[in-house]
């Protein structure tokens, strides 16, 4: 296998793909804190280290729940033939991965500053904790949301370097967007499992769907949408956004509801449309209109 194919594999192994779900909210937490706290454009420095420390967080996370889900993933005909079960990568290579990944995520947080420095264990944490919680819990889901959730917070630390006591409106917004950034993956994570449901049944599995039907996670699915919209709305208010964020949030909006209306309990043949392209779409929608919507009332 010449280089490029072994790095094409490794790629494929963390899923490169689906960083489109949370970098967008990485971004956006630099954003706003430049804009709107340093009345100034993002460093293209702290948006390099942003983006490093991101892809190595996150590879790292993927590594992880690979690497513990591996014996099940070989039982399970949609995940037998990712890299790691169908043996196209060795576990010697994984701990490779985890260990490079690890090691760009904290020194990407060593040059951002001292409080993302003494934040960056967190996230390794509860990365490493989320692929044992759902073999007992069907919390699982909103874990999951926090790993991602993780991401305007970083963003938004790596600019300012600081939390206040009490917390400003722009603190509280920000801390509402990760709220929402969890419950919209566990959401659409909800919606994902719903392939698994007879597999995750059979090996005691804790998603939603295999807990409580398929009916059931749906409606649980559109509950934690309907949350995150709310969080968005109160989003919006507390950093005191304008029009052009608010046609983003009517955009969402219908990005959401297109996506419950695609997903049926009895016909689960869109469940990859809705899983990638519209959640890609909604991410990136959020930092479009709000980066617009800044830039636009802000003279830099």
């Amino acid at each position: 296998m010449t280089p490029l194919n072994k790095l094409a594999l490794y790629c494929d192994f963390v899923v490169l793909k689906h960083t489109v779900f949370a970098i967008p909210f990485a971004y956006l937490g630099v954003v706003l804190a430049s804009i709107l706290l340093l009345d100034e454009l993002p460093s293209p420095r702290v948006l390099f280290l942003v983006t490093t420390a991101f892809f190595g967080a996150r590879s790292g996370a993927m590594s992880l729940n690979n690497l513990v889900d591996a014996e099940i993933d070989k039982k399970n005909k949609r995940t037998a033939m990712r890299p790691l079960p169908a043996g196209l990568i060795s576990k010697r290579e994984v701990y490779s991965i985890i260990a490079i990944s690890y090691f760009v995520f904290f020194l990407s947080a060593f040059m951002l500053n001292e409080l993302c420095l003494l934040l960056s264990p967190i996230i390794p944490l509860t990365s490493f904790v989320y692929p044992y919680i759902k073999r007992f819990s069907s919390t699982a889901h909103l874990v999951l949301g926090l790993n991602l959730g993780y991401a305007p917070l970083g963003g938004w630390l790596a600019v300012t370097g600081v939390l206040h006591f009490p917390p400003t409106n722009f603190d509280l917004g920000m801390f509402v967007l990760v709220i929402a950034v969890i419950f919209w993956v566990a959401g659409f994570d909800v919606i994902y499992s719903l392939s698994d449901v007879e597999f995750d049944r059979k090996f005691a599995l804790h998603s939603i769907p295999a807990c409580f039907g398929t009916d059931a996670a749906l409606k649980l699915s559109g509950l934690f949408h309907v949350l995150m919209y709310l969080c968005l709305v109160l989003f919006y208010r507390l950093l005191e956004l304008g029009s052009v964020f608010f046609v983003g949030l009517l955009v969402i909006g219908a990005l959401i509801i297109y996506e419950h209306h695609i997903v049926k309990s009895d016909n689960p043949d869109k469940i990859g449309v809705a899983f990638l392209n519209v959640n890609a779409a909604v991410s990136i929608s959020l930092l479009l209109f709000a980066a617009i919507d800044v830039l636009s009332s802000h003279v830099i």
